[in-house]
């Protein structure tokens, strides 16, 4: 017989959810046959697998171990076991973590050998015991918001599963206000509110954006805010309030102020003269301001608070050199 005890990480799901994570590798129908012979119970009664679980709670398997050990996964000690990369960590509690991700670090993987900031915050989580390989078999953390690659910025993960839940569902319904710093093109001296419908071009990783509507097209609402201008470009504030694919790049672009040291949307003269001059290698574009209304639950401590990112160096040096603001407001 075997007791798990659900641990904070793991509570918020269903009982058949977590024993599908658990024992990965059994058949189809398995546990429920195995809850209906009470072999799998939950508090030392039967149970259904609808139950949602919580922390504290007692799932006992009255398998033998040899079944236990061939339907589960290998239990993982460590993800990145020769890395000394310190993640920039913005704000921690028992339910989420914030970071404030470099320009070239992948959000999420791309594909099986990538390593991303999930591994990282992963590699993170074990090595300061806030998470142990057993505890991954059933829960990972995850990120609530994706930045391209080359995007700096603050970037929001889950810690337990309602953490992951509750950031993740209120990206989904705009509950909190996104805000990035990026350095345009052109000389912006009054705030803007715009619209327009965003068409993806998946094959090319690509969008377009149109003033009308048609069909797949998205629609897209971005405001902006000058801060600082001068030499022929100026610090934009964006508030990002509907977030669709490479919106910021492609909708500031279409209005005649593309980001510099954006080869996709961007001015290519513009930009080989910044990569020349800078050794700019991306687009200035930045995550920098996330707040956040009253809030209950597992995001109750950050209730009305809001969270900064300091924008990467080189994005502070040429922005100052070139406007003569360092950014503060």
């Amino acid at each position: 017989m075997r007791e798990i005890i659900i641990s904070d990480y793991e509570a918020n799901q269903r009982l058949d959810k977590f024993l599908g994570k658990y024992m990965s590798q059994a058949p189809n129908g398995f546990f429920y046959k195995m809850m209906r012979k009470k072999n799998i119970v939950l508090n030392g009664k039967k149970a259904c697998g609808r139950e949602k679980l919580a922390a504290g709670d007692s799932v006992k398997l009255f398998l033998s171990d040899e079944t236990i050990d061939k339907f589960s996964g290998a239990v993982r000690t460590e993800v990145l076991p020769r890395t000394d990369y310190r993640l920039n960590i913005i704000y921690e509690d028992e339910h989420v973590l914030f970071i404030n991700k470099p320009v070239g670090m992948l959000s999420q993987k791309a594909k099986a050998s990538d390593v991303s900031l999930v591994e990282y915050i992963t590699d993170y989580l074990l090595k300061s015991g806030q998470i142990t390989g057993e505890e991954l078999r059933t829960f990972h953390p995850g990120i609530c918001n994706r930045l391209d690659r080359n995007t700096s910025g603050l970037i929001t993960a889950g810690k337990s599963l309602a953490g992951l839940q509750e950031l993740s569902l209120g990206f989904k319904k705009r509950t909190f206000r996104k805000y990035y710093r990026c350095l345009v093109a052109g000389e912006i001296k009054k705030a803007e509110h715009i619209k327009g419908y965003l068409i993806k071009q998946e094959e090319k990783n690509f969008v377009n954006v149109e003033s009308v509507p048609s069909e797949g097209a998205d629609f897209i609402e971005t405001e902006y805010r000058p801060v600082a201008y001068g030499n022929g470009i100026t610090l934009l504030e964006v508030h990002l309030i509907t977030g669709k694919t490479h919106q910021i790049r492609a909708h500031l672009a279409s209005v005649g102020h593309p980001i510099i040291g954006d080869y996709k949307y961007g001015n290519r003269r513009l930009n080989d003269r910044y990569k020349a001059k800078y050794g700019l290698s991306s687009q200035l574009l930045h995550a920098y301001r996330l707040e956040f209304p009253k809030m209950e639950g597992a995001l109750k401590e950050l209730s009305n608070q809001t969270f900064l990112a300091k924008e990467p160096e080189l994005f502070r040096k040429i922005q100052y050199q070139l406007t003569g603001d360092a950014g503060e407001e």
